[in-house]
């Protein structure tokens, strides 16, 4: 989650600016990352570039249609910006509010949490030293940290590990200030505990545990059991020797089917990411997700929560974005969960196919909603071959700290500098993609659930007549895009005309 992504409208004309000394300037204001920015076509006229970093506090007040916001600055100064329309003017002022977020590098060289990056985003009123306590508190060290901040109503999804309770109730006060600290005034928000409250409660004996309603008031506890570990890697092997069985018997191969329940957990994610989307989008209310680690199934439903919510994350660098920030950022253990496939005899206790159930619920909700991702299939089906086995860095070792050591960033190449050449984006980008700003609500219904044969059955049976459909389709698309710009142009020719011929018929 970046600063950039906070920004709800980067731009607005027609701004005036009010500052000591200087006569009033209309012109563009411009919000980046870091920046504040009011330049202006009038001669002689200076730039304003107001770090964000260096506002102190903000007032906004409205006269009709005008909106007004007075920065009052870290060196003294008092800037007004007068601003026409309302939601533009509360837009702007949301994104420059500097006191609900901040950049920690209280992990810096991974100090902290070895599975986090040197760099996260926590609530500002939440110093260091409370961020230390809490990582004590966290299974792993993984204390909350911003997942995801919702544009649309100002709502976040945080991710964490589990709290380390234990059989006493133990508690951080440090934790709950955390956490409470992401609610709006008057607001409840929801923590989604991906275990079962059985396997929670369970928990409790190994020094784990969940968060106690009584120390969390402001807060509702769900549970969602996803499943882990090994139940994840037999059901694999089960789908894939099911995929594999050539005696053409319809009934063997369906029993086969549905006793890998791998469509099974395909639902049971889904579900639960669309709760949490729910939670967000329709009820307005923030959230906490965990597991035990909070590196598995949290960053699943993390994940997929956002691909509902956030049409950027629907597109190729979006989506890249996304596994970067979500997946290899937050500490997904790569190395230990695609170490072997389906075929290995060899039983590990770290393996599980958690990656590859994510991008199979991608392809789920892409089959749903064609039109709304520009990248296809078989951008989903390269991550996976290069997750379980890769000539790039990109997904080796198990979390940040590990890459670092290992200096992968200088010995090796990123895969995204391969997949972003312009000669391979295209075989990785969908002809059906028309931008949809919309939250999509996909269908968790069984019939909804398909068995992803571009992955499962790809080497069992031959692909050629479903390529060649789909070389039809481009072709079609084409030629209709083809059409469409001719079209364009010859209503252009033919309102020319005509108003060429009411100039003549005009006395």
């Amino acid at each position: 989650m970046e600063f950039a992504e906070l920004i709800r409208t980067p731009r607005v004309d027609n701004v005036v600016l009010h500052r000591p000394f200087y006569p009033a300037v209309e012109g563009t204001l411009c919000l980046t990352g870091h920046h504040l920015i009011l330049s202006s076509r009038q001669d002689n006229t200076e730039e304003l570039w107001l770090l964000h970093s260096n506002i102190d506090a903000i007032d906004k007040r409205f006269v009709g249609p005008l909106g007004t916001i007075i920065i009052k600055c870290k060196d003294f100064r008092i800037i007004q910006l007068d601003i026409p329309g309302m939601e533009e003017c509360l837009n702007i002022a949301s994104s420059i509010e500097t006191s609900e977020w901040r950049l920690s590098y209280v992990n810096k060289e991974f100090a902290v949490c070895p599975s986090y990056p040197p760099i996260v985003i926590v609530p500002k009123s939440i110093d260091d030293e409370a961020l230390r306590k809490v990582a004590t508190f966290r299974h792993g060290g993984r204390f909350p940290v911003l997942s995801y901040y919702h544009k649309k109503n100002g709502m976040v999804i945080m991710r964490s590990g589990q709290p380390l309770t234990g059989t006493n109730g133990r508690r951080c006060k440090e934790d709950e200030k955390l956490i409470n600290a992401t609610l709006r005034a008057g607001k409840r928000g929801y923590i989604i505990d991906t275990r079962s409250l059985t396997v929670a409660q369970q928990a409790r004996a190994k020094g784990g545990g969940f968060e106690q309603e009584a120390h969390y008031p402001q807060w509702r506890r769900i549970h969602k059991s996803i499943e882990r570990y090994h139940i994840l890697q037999e059901s694999l092997i089960k789908l894939v020797e099911a995929c594999n069985d050539q005696t053409h018997n319809m009934d063997r191969w369906l029993s086969k089917l549905e006793a890998s329940n791998w469509l099974t957990h395909i639902k049971e994610i889904l579900t639960t990411a669309c709760l949490a989307a729910q939670c967000i989008d329709r009820e307005g209310a923030s959230i906490l997700i965990h597991g035990t680690e909070g590196t598995d199934s949290t960053l699943q439903v993390t994940s997929l929560a956002q691909i509902i919510l956030e049409p950027r994350s629907r597109t190729i660098r979006g989506f890249e974005a996304l596994i970067e920030r979500e997946w290899l950022q937050a500490g997904h253990p790569f190395q230990q969960r695609c170490a072997q496939s389906a075929y290995c005899n060899s039983k590990q206790k770290w393996e599980s196919p958690v990656f590859l159930l994510f991008l199979d619920c991608v392809w789920q909700i892409l089959r749903q909603f064609p039109c709304s991702f520009e990248f296809n299939e078989n951008f989903l089906i390269m991550l996976f071959e290069h997750a379980y086995a890769s000539q790039f860095g990109t997904f080796l070792g198990n979390n940040e700290s590990e890459r670092c050591k290992l200096k992968l960033q200088q010995k090796t190449m990123s895969l995204w500098s391969w997949v972003n050449r312009p000669s391979e984006l295209r075989k990785f980008t969908s002809p059906l993609f028309e931008a949809n700003n919309l939250v999509i609500w996909p269908s968790v219904a069984p019939q909804s659930l398909h068995l992803w044969e571009g992955i499962f059955l790809r080497w069992n049976r031959s692909s050629k007549y479903l390529d060649e459909a789909y070389e039809e389709m481009v072709n079609i698309i084409e030629y209709n895009k083809e059409l469409q710009a001719k079209v364009n142009i010859l209503r252009r020719q033919l309102a020319e005309l005509e108003t060429e011929d009411g100039m003549q018929e005009s006395p």
